[in-house]
């Protein structure tokens, strides 16, 4: 008899592990296929079967799979996004190429373009930011000064914040136009950037699937410019009536890029003039997110997700409520990271559910001002925000991280 499988196309060093435990939970073998399995350290750490084939290739993609089919029943097919949601789109095109459930590729490829994405939002009435688009640098200082300084300097692809500042001043335009066009950035295709105006107010993130809200987070940033989350909190503190605001422009957000199928998370700034779309991610959000959820409300998305996609039914019914708190450890300064023993930390501090690192002591740490510099976190859990609260700080101040400046190593 065939292994049921799931093929995971991509992986994914923050929710990988978590997909490879929830398929397994599900009775499914997990098969990651990856141009760099050896990137991610969970699937031998899980003895998780991998395959090197070009991801980039559909059709060598499509040779695998139909490989794979003489020894599996492969019941369902999903994609990690990395540095852009590509391998989402290639999972998309295998579900429909092997009639399994899936999104519609050209939705997300869509939704990925930030540009035609603002472009659809608009047309639907969502409130979006102003925003235009420039290939060169006489482009982007001619739409900063139609839409007025502070703005938004991002590329038109990708995401984690990667390549995304905020620019107060002429000067600070015209350095990050110095850096996204010439060489140090990193494009995919031709350069486009979003020349876009500030939002200002505070940060929301509507985790749905298909067309169901799912929670609500709040979120805070570091110091500008740049936009590194500090912390996310689940649920949101909306008034009712704030509440359903969001929600109403959220599934109006997902009508107008054709989104109906599978997670998607939204994100938003509440301005003076309301709640404003910022973001539209196909795709269910990153570490800690899918922890935070199942915390807050007792629902495990990444299980739910996975039953999806091989064509079962899921459901989001909330089993408790808690506020479910994340604080990311990230560097005020660049130098060598280090920090106490942790290892039982968890277990110690009652109410905390969690601490991950991403690096190992003794880590030379380089800023680049967006996710890559997150250097851990810490998730805790209670039936209030303030003891939550309380319990991170307690975590944070035994954890006592410190950043030796390479400047004093030399001394």
């Amino acid at each position: 008899m065939k292994k049921r499988s799931l093929i995971l196309v991509e992986g994914h060093l923050g929710i990988g592990l978590l997909y490879v435990k929830a398929a397994q939970r599900l009775g499914l073998h997990p098969i990651t296929l990856s141009a760099d399995p050896a990137q991610y350290d969970y699937l031998a750490a899980e003895r998780s079967v991998s395959i090197r084939v070009d991801t980039d290739n559909l059709d060598s993609l499509i040779r695998e799979c139909s490989r794979l089919r003489a020894t599996y029943d492969i019941e369902g097919i999903t994609g990690f996004s990395g540095s852009d949601e590509s391998a989402i789109v290639t999972a998309g095109k295998l579900c429909r190429y092997f009639d399994l459930p899936g999104p519609n590729p050209a939705s997300i490829e869509r939704c990925c373009d930030k540009f035609t994405q603002r472009q659809l939002l608009a047309g639907a009435g969502v409130p979006i930011p102003a925003y235009r688009l420039a290939a060169n640098a006489t482009e982007v200082e001619h739409f900063a000064a139609e839409i007025g300084l502070p703005v938004l300097l991002k590329p038109a692809e990708g995401s984690g914040s990667v390549g995304v500042r905020l620019c107060r001043t002429i000067d600070e335009l015209a350095e990050h136009t110095t850096y996204l066009l010439g060489g140090k950035h990193i494009w995919r295709s031709s350069p486009r950037i979003l020349v876009e105006e500030f939002a200002q107010g505070p940060y929301y993130c509507v985790d749905l699937m298909g067309n169901e809200i799912v929670g609500i987070s709040a979120g805070e940033f570091g110091p500008p410019p740049h936009f590194v989350f500090r912390e996310f909190t689940y649920p949101a503190t909306l008034a009712d009536v704030d509440h359903e605001r969001i929600a109403d422009i959220s599934l109006n957000s997902l009508r107008a890029l054709a989104l109906a199928w599978g997670p998607t998370c939204i994100e938003f700034r509440w301005t003076k003039l309301g709640p404003i779309v910022i973001e539209v991610n196909p795709r269910l959000g990153g570490a800690p997110t899918p922890q935070l959820l199942n915390l807050a409300y007792g629902v495990d998305l990444i299980a739910e997700h996975i039953k999806l996609v091989i064509g079962d039914e899921w459901d989001s019914v909330r089993r408790h409520s808690q506020t479910a708190v994340a604080r990311f450890l990230t560097p005020d300064r660049d130098g060598i990271v280090d920090w106490n023993d942790t290892d039982n930390l968890a277990a110690a501090v009652p109410g905390l559910a969690e601490v991950k690192w991403y690096v190992e002591r003794k880590t030379p740490i380089v800023r680049k001002g967006d996710y890559r510099d997150w250097i851990g976190y810490v998730i805790a859990a209670s039936p209030s925000l303030g003891q939550t609260e309380a319990v991170l700080q307690h975590a944070v101040d035994v954890i006592d991280c410190s950043i030796t400046p390479f400047s004093a190593l030399g001394e």
